[in-house]
């Protein structure tokens, strides 16, 4: 992400490549609609108001049924497609654990042994140079790139969401409940998020960081 962006972060996985086509793809109908309807005010506007025909109009009557129902289809099939695409899980290579508390995050990496840590903010007097105010974190989730990752979140306390935009990933972290999701992080580098529930007066100070790498080195 960068200062001012509009727009959506740049991706980092392939689901959230899909997730950028399909925004893409409904923004477009959208416009063409919004289109459509502006020239139709503007058309009225500027024309009379008394028709001979305006009584009797059955076969615009047909096209404005039958028209925003092709348009829900064309919507729908991608939409249905990419909710199944996001489901699927695929064999995943290792398997991370998040546990969501007031107001940090644990990990716990569950193809090894006792290996799990917790996940701070970093505070702002011991932030160094060249790290995010309230974004980066004391301990970093460290993750393989182009491997299936699976995740599987709960939380302790209240309801928490590990949410990272650039993965397209957003997962409920609820008490008593196991919510599991799969990603595959096609770059290197850092991706940023943060806890995106309104679980207490913290919930804001709940950063995530993972740092991808590559298997190669």
């Amino acid at each position: 992400a960068t200062w001012l962006n509009l727009t959506l972060q740049d991706s980092a996985s392939p689901v959230m490549e899909q997730l950028i086509f399909f925004h893409d793809h409904a923004l477009m109908i959208m416009l063409m609609i919004i289109t459509a309807v502006f020239y139709t005010m503007i058309s009225i506007i500027q024309n009379k108001q008394t028709s001979r025909f305006i009584l009797e109009g059955q076969m615009i009557e047909t096209l404005w049924t039958i028209a925003p129902a092709i348009i829900l289809v064309f919507i729908a099939i991608p939409s249905l497609r990419l909710l199944y695409l996001m489901d699927e899980i695929h064999n995943p290579v290792m398997t991370l654990k998040t546990v969501g508390h007031q107001w940090y995050w644990s990990y716990e990496y569950s193809d090894f042994t006792k290996l799990e840590f917790d996940s701070y903010m970093v505070q702002q007097d011991d932030q160094p140079i060249n790290t995010f105010r309230l974004l980066d974190t004391d301990n970093r989730v460290v993750l393989p790139m182009n491997s299936p990752i699976r995740i599987i979140v709960t939380a302790a306390d209240v309801l928490h969401s590990w949410t990272v935009p650039s993965l397209g990933v957003k997962t409920d972290a609820t008490p008593g409940r196991l919510n599991q999701m799969s990603f595959s992080i096609n770059r290197p580098g850092l991706l940023y998020g943060q806890c995106s529930e309104i679980c207490g007066a913290n919930h804001s100070f709940m950063p995530i960081v993972i740092e991808s790498v590559s298997t190669n080195q």
